[in-house]
């Protein structure tokens, strides 16, 4: 795999992924525009995560049993037509039908990064896969910033339109630059559906990083739902242009990330994992202490993207190294996992923001990183002979 094909694949799973985010920095934007709360705002996030675990759950491990170059360029069209509906969304109700299907069909990153596993070869196996799922993160980040920006220019309906039209280019992009790709293995579609139970509860190793991924998860899409909020409210009063520019300061901890997958390569993911999650606590400690100084929130959201992107990073190579075979029913896993994970998060952000403000929420945080730490000090030695394999 050379890295032109990497750098496509990179960008295309950070666009479709990324689109997921965009109605994020535009809650009290999109909530004032349609007479909604902010609480039924943020619900919008949760459908989102919730209607990208479906997918991800019933497309994804096609993957093993079906051309990924049919595959691929088929569900990026099918999101630039939820993302066309996403636009034109009369009422708040509509919205989140629109986010739901947006969110159960933006799943060709999901597909693409297995994809990356197999076709890289086992030396640089963790560049390649981290450098896609780097790709990923800093889409998910930058998605917010240009959210922003463009909302603020032409109202939030615009950027659903320039993003159908995006991953509809990307989809002939994908078709022209893929080979006909044969399946893996073949099962029917019931069995292949149960296989990813399956696989998911015989791998000890698969068990420990679905728990811990999902932490992980939550953990973050807590914190970015909170600080819309946040910047909205005073002594911030963001517009959201600026609330989009704090995505730039989570660009970094993306790029820096982005050498996860060399550590993984070089049999250090096991003490990187446990060291990411040490800052994940500290970045929650030093969120809470920001008390309306932006260079400190500043701080805390780089740091906090720095090691919840190198720790997903991490956990998405580890159980690539499980099964060549099953790559993608257990990428299928492990997203379902996550984003069940990010769901209850966007969820609990909402009703923290409600009764506590952000002092509750960075007070789960800490709850949660500690329980991350948990985790990883539990299971780490279970998960060392895969974790320095490049099967």
């Amino acid at each position: 795999m050379d890295r032109r094909l990497t750098f496509l694949f990179a960008l295309a799973a950070g666009v479709a992924v990324g689109n997921l985010y965009l109605a994020q920095p535009l809650l009290d934007l999109i909530g004032r525009d349609l007479g909604a709360s902010a609480t039924s705002a943020g619900w919008l996030i949760t459908a989102t995560q919730v209607g990208y675990a479906a997918g991800v759950l019933l497309i994804v491990p096609l993957g093993d049993v079906v051309d990924r170059r049919r595959l691929v360029p088929g569900m990026l069209l099918c999101s630039a037509a939820a993302l066309a509906f996403c636009a034109v969304a009369p009422t708040i109700g509509a919205l989140l039908v629109a986010v739901s299907l947006l969110g159960l069909t933006t799943v060709s990153g999901q597909i693409l990064t297995p994809l990356a596993g197999d076709l890289a070869d086992d030396a640089r196996r963790g560049r390649v896969v981290g450098t896609v799922a780097s790709g990923i993160l800093t889409g998910i980040l930058t998605s917010r910033t240009i959210s922003g920006l463009v909302a603020d220019v032409a109202g939030w309906r615009a950027i659903f339109a320039v993003a159908a039209v995006g991953a509809a280019a990307l989809a002939v992009l994908l078709y022209r630059a893929l080979p006909p790709l044969l399946p893996k293995t073949r099962l029917p579609y019931r069995a292949l559906i149960a296989s990813v139970a399956v696989l998911a509860l015989r791998e000890r190793t698969v068990r420990w990083t679905l728990v811990l991924g999902a932490t992980g998860f939550a953990t973050f899409t807590m914190f970015w739902t909170s600080l819309t909020f946040l910047l909205s409210a005073p002594p911030y009063s963001y517009p959201v242009s600026v609330i989009g520019l704090f995505g730039l300061a989570g660009l970094a901890g993306a790029l820096a990330a982005q050498r996860a997958g060399r550590l993984h390569d070089r049999g250090w993911s096991l003490p990187a994992t446990g060291i990411a999650w040490l800052a994940v606590l500290v970045s929650f400690v030093v969120a809470g202490l920001a008390d309306g100084s932006v260079a400190v929130l500043l701080v805390a959201v780089v740091l906090l993207d720095v090691a919840l992107q190198g720790l997903m990073i991490l956990n998405q190579i580890r159980v690539f190294a499980v099964s060549r075979e099953a790559r993608s029913r257990i990428n299928t896993a492990f997203v379902v996992c996550n984003f069940v994970g990010a769901a209850l998060g966007s969820a609990a952000a909402t009703t923290l923001w409600s009764h506590g403000g952000w002092p509750a929420v960075t007070t789960t945080g800490i709850v949660l990183s500690c329980v991350g730490l948990a985790i990883w000090a539990t299971g780490r030695r279970s998960a060392l002979v895969v974790a320095t394999s490049g099967t």
